[in-house]
């Protein structure tokens, strides 16, 4: 079984890298851009370009796996095995030529994601995981801050695209300020995450967030030793609230936020 999943990793660094490449070179030139949910919510020709790239390199290897991707859906298959993809987390960084995005490619089985690869070409940064195999970055095992207190603690975020769900939580975040180190909104919750497994922040949260934002770097945040909590985004299903944090700092950040997902094993 360790040896099937580092297959799948290694699968899944290469469709990132790959991906990461393309968007790379996509940058330089023009781009055409559409918007999704709202006039803030954007997605370019290079995200699906990206998208495609992904999932060219996975049927090529396993045809037989299910693929859902951010952009085109999803697409069912035969093997037990399913990958889920994110293919640009933080396209409005990508257009303001930011560095602060990732590709996400995920795969799981019926019950957890086995394997995971989170890319950030713009530090050349390639993270990965399996499940029960530990995280890494770059070939360097990571390890999440802990013990932390929260009065010391760097909490990332992230905002919605509604206007609404914007202004909820902002007086959210606003209410714990006072109780944290600090707060920092990069723009991409998959960079967040793999942040905090590598102890570049100590906790994260949002509330309104998909699947494939995140399932990639929850897997290498629990490898990392972090705990990750799962539930409903209070924009109601079928988006998630995810909080991640080393194992003392979580509970207390559950407190001070009235989270009450449930905990990823």
């Amino acid at each position: 079984m360790t040896r099937d999943l580092t297959e799948l990793a290694d699968l899944a660094v290469k469709a990132a890298r790959a991906a990461g490449e393309l968007l790379l070179e996509r940058r330089t030139g023009p781009l055409e851009v559409h918007t999704k949910s709202s006039a803030t919510d954007v997605v370019s020709d290079a995200d699906r370009a990206a998208e495609d790239t992904v999932r060219s390199t996975i049927a090529a290897a396993r045809p037989d796996d299910a693929v859902l991707g951010e952009e085109s859906g999803a697409h069912s298959g035969s093997s037990g095995l399913g990958w889920v993809v994110d293919p640009l987390d933080g396209t409005v960084n990508y257009l303001y030529g930011r560095a602060d995005w990732a590709v996400s490619v995920a795969v799981e089985d019926a019950e957890q994601v086995l394997a995971a690869a989170v890319y950030v070409p713009p530090r050349g940064e390639m993270y990965q995981a399996t499940r029960g195999g530990g995280a890494y970055r770059d070939g360097v095992r990571l390890t999440a801050n802990d013990p932390r207190e929260i009065g010391q603690a760097m909490l990332a975020t992230g905002f919605s695209y509604d206007a609404r769900r914007r202004g909820e939580q902002g007086r959210l975040i606003a209410s714990v300020l006072p109780t944290v180190r600090d707060v920092r909104r990069a723009g991409s919750a998959a960079v967040d995450i793999v942040d905090v497994a590598a102890g570049l922040a100590d906790a994260f949260y949002e509330d309104d967030l998909n699947h494939w934002d995140v399932a990639g770097a929850n897997l290498v945040a629990q490898e990392a030793g972090a705990v990750v909590g799962v539930g409903t985004g209070r924009s109601g299903p079928p988006t998630q609230a995810v909080l991640v944090a080393g194992r003392t700092l979580y509970p207390q950040f559950a407190d001070v936020l009235g989270f009450t997902g449930e905990r990823l094993r």
